[in-house]
């Protein structure tokens, strides 16, 4: 069941993708009065459709890897090369607003969802305790041997003062096997504020950077499973945790690691429920339901965040949208950046088949989480669309802006060959994609 509601939701979000984004390159061609022969939802042979005017509109056998508008003309030799109303036959600046109209609209669909969202529902998190403070530090791990504890203020990272720990997150995913140079503050009897270097280690099965440490904050129960003994002891969703086998939990880390070091002895958890502190004492058991063997009490922890929501009006909901969104383009461009440079793994690209779990689970959680989640993969479509591959969006604009230059059209040969090393790649990176989804959803080891 969770397979088929994950696939639905999949279909609806890239539909809505795929749609907007053709979309904007048929509305285009339109505006310059060049003849649109086909307008498809997906590659391949044709399933079924309709056709209105001079254009076939119609849904293809590969619907979930994209879709194109079929422009007469469109490639030198074609049977319509010549056609006044053909692609070729227009200048080179209609060309290219053709070509970044596709992006385009989904820039503009990524910047009005999130625009109508917060019209309806901002939801902001306060930080109670302001800084990023360190909530826990895993053994043998970078920032453990640079000596890191927890407690620790982080006041300055790689020159700036007092770092988010979106900041620091940012840095850890993108500098592995890179140091990172950070002034630590520390609280208590043994009070200073020292210098400290951390280089991130490369973690083989998310991609990304890791220091081995988490943010301060407090920890509580998500869902509860049924039959197992969190259960049993009575722990419920939203008890907030405030120690376990005589540990402090301000980190969700922590506690997993509690519980799996236990060895399968009883472990002592505090906790808080509606106010009121209360003890349990739990029995962890031997599980490897999801392929990962390991001591477990059949609960979920998280962060607890203080979340305000609120609404806000039509241009501070633009304004807060369009920041999100040169936010989320800069990051997205820093991770290409770092995979290119090799400094983050490229098993931290997402294919279809996670973009499905995450659909999935964004449905579960509300329209919201799955209104953001449409604006990030929009955002993210259009950035990997301008990329100046060959098949691409962005190929075509470096194409037409070379032609721009030479005031002349590359040779029949040229693009022919530019066309066909771009459809290999772009098999070689789908190929790819699909084998990095499995392998994350597969059990390690």
């Amino acid at each position: 069941m969770a397979f088929f509601q994950s696939t639905f939701w999949f279909l609806i979000l890239i539909g809505v993708m795929i749609l907007i984004h053709e979309l904007g390159h048929f509305w285009a061609a339109r505006f310059f009065d060049v003849r649109v022969d086909t307008f498809s939802f997906g590659f391949g042979p044709r399933l079924f459709g309709f056709r209105r005017g001079e254009t076939d509109y119609r849904v293809s056998a590969v619907f979930f890897l994209g879709g194109f508008v079929k422009m007469a003309g469109e490639l030198p030799g074609d049977e319509n090369a010549n056609d006044p109303r053909g692609f070729l036959a227009k200048p080179r600046w209609q060309r290219l607003i053709i070509v970044l109209a596709g992006p385009i609209m989904n820039v503009v669909l990524a910047v009005g969802l999130l625009t109508g969202l917060y019209m309806v529902k901002f939801q902001k998190v306060v930080d109670a305790d302001s800084g990023a403070v360190i909530g826990s530090v895993a053994a043998n791990t970078p920032a453990a041997k640079a000596g890191i504890q927890e407690g620790d203020r982080i006041v300055k990272l790689d020159g700036k003062r007092d770092p988010t720990w979106d900041d620091i997150i940012l840095k850890e995913i993108e500098n592995a096997s890179r140091p990172m140079h950070l002034v630590i503050q520390r609280t208590g009897l043994n009070a200073s504020e020292f210098d400290a270097t951390v280089t991130p280690v490369l973690d083989e099965r998310s991609g990304a950077g890791s220091a081995g440490w988490s943010e301060k904050g407090e920890v509580q129960l998500g869902p509860v499973t049924a039959g197992m003994p969190a259960e049993k002891v009575g722990l419920q969703q939203g008890d907030l945790i405030l120690n376990a086998a005589g540990h402090p939990i301000h980190a969700t880390v922590r506690f997993h690691e509690v519980i799996r070091g236990s060895g399968g002895k009883p472990v002592a958890i505090e906790f808080q429920r509606n106010g009121k502190p209360m003890q349990v004492t739990v029995q962890p058991v031997w599980s490897g339901a999801d392929g990962q063997p390991r001591w477990v009490i059949g609960a979920f922890v998280e962060p607890k965040l203080n979340i305000v929501t609120t609404r806000l009006s039509l241009p501070g909901a633009l304004r807060q949208s369009v920041q999100e969104n040169v936010r989320s383009a800069g990051l997205i461009f820093q991770v290409l950046e770092g995979i290119i440079e090799r400094r983050i793994s490229a098993k931290l690209l997402d294919g279809p088949v996670r973009i499905a779990q995450m659909s999935g689970l964004a449905a579960k959680q509300g329209p919201s989480a799955f209104i953001m989640l449409m604006s990030m993969v929009s955002l993210n479509l259009a950035v990997v669309n301008l990329m100046p591959l060959p098949i691409l969006d962005g190929g075509s604009v470096v194409m037409l802006i070379i032609e721009m230059v030479m005031r002349r059209d590359l040779s029949l040969s040229v693009k022919e060959a530019v066309f066909k090393v771009g459809f290999v790649f772009i098999m070689m990176l789908v190929a790819f994609v699909l084998y990095n989804d499995i392998t994350k959803i597969l059990p390690a080891g």
